[in-house]
């Protein structure tokens, strides 16, 4: 072992000590509990000078928000419900799953990460989107069910918890403000959904003008297809649409573009009224015992349906078979379509050709608030609220509209329950302004 030999020319005074593989040391107090793994420590005030690789504290968390403007991110603790923040400088440093460099601008709100820092200063360490965690992204087909509190993607049902993060542009929203027509990042540890993203979200379309073509049908993009009813409000995924009004041969095409979360309105008043025209349809189904409905009557194909040009909604049906409901678009003088229906397991109930709705009594929707606002079931008009409806089951989106105020939708699941139910919604925020 060297020995090296200092000499201190102030003093005139040379001192001796030993040269291990650090420096010479000058306490022999060791690094207590509270100094960072990679901190230095002053043996006098125990205060922690940060730096690479300073922390104390280690945690799995969702982000919850980020604050570009004054560098610090917000983290939400899923285990046990806590949210907490913590600053960023230059000495911390992020990571994806596999461990290559990110920068602030890639780490988004509902990222699951691993995290280090320094409690005591609130300073973040190191980020790394968690390796344990799992990402569905942009996910279109996925069933959320409301009342279970899951989702089902594919084969896959994860739990949703009333801890489960819900982000729309950055901002913290309800799972009631989902839409189905949303398309949604699902990221989560185990079976549990952790956050939810709305990538693409939803705006609403209203006609005007609309007059003569109420009955008609309107198609938007490709995939929605709805009857036009009076006062309609219909909810429309974010983007730029073709949209195609047709009634009784006449109608058009419009070009629309619908933003996330506003309301379009599409005037339809120039378009061209034509004369009734119709069209001789031919059926074929399999099996020959199938009922046939068209537009929610049940028509007689034993010989050619006479239709009026344009869409119909068309149900086939059969005990022990799949129904099948799709729409019929009749454009030319005659034509042939051929129906093969599905057999299915279990055998249904025999077609009693009685609507229910015709029934005297019924259980209702209520929705009670917010007071004075346009109230839709599905896009079409119901009424000034409080309002009420017949209880119809399954998956509904209930839209609120009022002159002044932001648009807003909900998607609702109706049990079957022979009871009414009421909602009651926040209150309309006013036309532009910002709610945090």
């Amino acid at each position: 072992m060297k020995h090296w030999q200092i000499k201190l020319g102030c003093a005139g005074v040379t001192a001796i000590c030993m040269l291990t593989l650090a420096a010479c040391s000058l306490s022999d107090k060791s690094p207590g509990a509270g100094q960072a793994e990679g901190g230095q420590q002053n043996s006098n005030t125990g205060y922690i000078l940060t730096g690479p690789g300073s922390y104390d504290s280690a945690d799995t968390a969702v982000v919850s928000d980020i604050n570009r403007l004054e560098n610090t991110i917000e983290f939400y603790n899923m285990e046990i419900g806590r949210t907490y923040t913590l600053r960023y400088d230059g000495t911390s440093t992020l990571y994806d799953r596999y461990g290559q460099a990110l920068s602030i601008e890639q780490v988004n709100e509902g990222d699951i990460a691993d995290i280090t820092f320094l409690k005591s200063q609130k300073k973040l360490n190191d980020l790394q989107l968690s390796s344990e965690s799992w990402s569905n992204k942009e996910a279109q087909k996925y069933e959320i069910n409301m009342e279970r509190h899951d989702v089902t993607i594919g084969e896959n049902i994860y739990k949703i918890t009333s801890d489960t993060l819900i982000f729309s542009g950055g901002q913290k929203i309800e799972m009631m403000d989902l839409n189905d027509v949303d398309v949604l990042t699902f990221q989560g540890i185990g079976t549990s959904v952790y956050s939810i993203v709305v990538e693409k979200g939803h705006g609403y379309l209203r006609l005007a003008n609309d007059e003569n073509f109420v009955g008609g049908w309107i198609e938007i993009g490709q995939s929605l297809i709805q009857q036009i009813s009076e006062d309609m409000l219909v909810v429309v995924p974010e983007g730029r649409y073709d949209v195609l009004i047709s009634h009784k041969g006449g109608g058009g095409t419009k070009d629309v573009i619908i933003n996330r979360d506003e309301e379009v309105t599409l005037d339809i008043g120039d378009l061209e009224v034509a004369e009734m025209q119709y069209g001789q349809v031919l059926f074929a189904v399999t099996p020959s015992a199938a009922s046939v409905y068209i537009d929610g009557e049940k028509v007689d194909i034993s010989g050619a349906v006479t239709l009026q040009y344009g869409i119909h909604q068309l149900i086939a049906k059969a005990a022990g078979y799949s129904t099948i409901t799709t729409y019929l678009k009749v454009g030319q003088a005659s034509a042939g379509v051929e129906i093969e229906l599905e057999k299915e397991g279990v055998e249904e109930e025999e077609d009693t050709d009685t609507d229910s709705t015709t029934a005297t009594g019924y259980y209702k929707i209520f929705v009670d608030a917010p007071e004075e606002a346009e109230v839709y079931l599905d896009g079409n008009y119901v009424g000034i609220a409080p309002i009420s409806f017949k209880k119809t089951e399954g998956a509904h989106v209930i839209t609120l509209r009022r002159s002044g105020y932001e648009t807003r939708s909900y998607t609702i699941n109706v049990d079957d329950e022979e009871k009414d139910i009421s909602y009651s919604f926040a209150d309309l925020s006013v036309s532009g302004s910002i709610t945090q």
